[in-house]
């Protein structure tokens, strides 16, 4: 086995065995040292290859007993549409009430930060300029669901109730609503999922493992003409769940 992975390879032999049925939901798993002497590795490896099953959701660790086949978790679906903003609050409460699920967030904004080189393209205005940042930790449950890094000018939002997201009369509401209270209608969201790993940071956030892999969505808002009102990165851990889109379809005049 090649010396960088090779927990991953006596993992992917494990999940394999499992998903064939070798041992079923509820049995108790071999010891760390057979699958090590199985496998012709260390039992730091055969022990780091559970344990990343167990972060997958395929085993589960009893203390003092051993580790068993566990039921996999459910992947969910979160639906991305144009209708989520419409449904007033919060459109995360909204969506994890759809699973039956509560959803919460705990959040810390920072404003005057001073807008970077891709954040200021992405708003249009000038490297430097102003900006509320506010990260994101959203749960279901009291467990991660989703991370989320947003920017908002204060060209915008300076001077107004609404400066900084969590507080004020508008605290937890949505972009959409928030920006509506001051008079900006926000009309267009643009979002451009991509594919990436984990880093060390994200994956002690969202309960998974360094490396795994994640979907960053960069979305940005507009206002009906066409300027950017806020940007965010929503970062979701794809082992947990899928990313589908909504669209609708217009329909023809009669």
């Amino acid at each position: 086995m090649p010396r960088e992975t090779p927990y991953l390879q006596v993992a992917d032999a494990l999940r394999v065995r499992i998903k064939a049925g070798e041992w079923a939901v509820g049995d108790k798993l071999p010891s760390r040292a057979r699958f090590a002497e199985e496998y012709g590795v260390g039992q730091s490896v055969a022990q780091r290859a559970m344990e990343r099953l167990i972060i997958e959701g395929l085993l589960e660790g009893r203390a003092g007993s051993g580790t068993y086949v566990r039921r996999p978790r459910e992947r969910l679906r979160m639906v991305r549409s144009r209708h989520r903003e419409r449904r007033g609050g919060s459109p995360f409460r909204a969506d994890m009430r759809e699973h039956g699920r509560a959803g919460g967030w705990e959040s810390r904004s920072e404003a005057r930060t001073p807008a970077p080189d891709h954040i200021a393209e992405r708003l249009a205005i000038d490297p430097g300029e102003p900006c509320v940042l506010t990260r994101y930790e959203f749960l279901a449950d009291g467990l991660p669901v989703q991370l989320s890094e947003s920017w908002e000018p204060m060209a915008i939002t300076g001077d107004t109730p609404i400066v900084l997201p969590e507080m004020g009369p508008l605290a937890g509401a949505g972009v959409v609503d928030r920006m509506r209270s001051i008079g900006v209608d926000v009309e267009t969201a643009v979002e451009v999922p991509r594919p990436a790993r984990a880093t060390q940071e994200q994956a002690n956030l969202l309960g998974i493992s360094v490396g795994d892999l994640i979907t960053i969505i960069e979305r940005t808002y507009y206002d009906a003409q066409g300027r950017p009102v806020e940007t965010a990165d929503v970062v979701v851990a794809d082992v947990r769940w899928e990313i589908a889109y909504e669209i609708a379809i217009e329909q023809p005049d009669d």
